[in-house]
């Protein structure tokens, strides 16, 4: 399958563990990828998009179209201040295991892009 100009096609398999839904490249790749944080991560991006480009004036309009609560829009917005380097590694599954979408929504995420890998690299000693 080709994917068009500005779009990347990924082969994936979804599995269930548990509750939770994995995402597995259908290639020989080791990592697991966690859904649940990559459909954070787009909707993150998507609802930026939004709010960029006027289409939608605030955080709490998003909410209202989609049915949500306001800070769980807000919450999820602040993964667009991740540093490119940190979202490649989610996206491609590579982050430590106990980092997950629920801690990126109930912690302050700093700005600074150093610092996030700092956190990062607490979770990867930690592990």
């Amino acid at each position: 399958m080709t994917a068009g100009l500005g779009e990347t096609f990924v082969p994936l398999t979804l599995r269930r563990r548990g509750v939770r839904r994995l995402v597995q490249p259908q290639a020989e790749a080791r990592e697991t990828h966690d859904s649940t944080f990559i459909e954070g991560l787009a909707r993150a991006f998507h609802w930026q998009r939004l709010l960029d480009s006027g289409a939608m004036p605030s955080g709490s309009a998003i909410a209202r179209a989609e049915g949500l609560h306001h800070s769980v829009v807000n919450e999820l917005l602040r993964l667009t201040l991740l540093a490119p380097d940190l979202i490649e590694m989610l996206m491609v599954g590579r982050q430590p295991r106990r980092l997950s979408l629920i801690w990126f929504q109930r912690n302050p995420l700093p700005v600074d892009w150093e610092a996030q890998r700092q956190i990062v690299k607490r979770f990867e000693e930690d592990a």
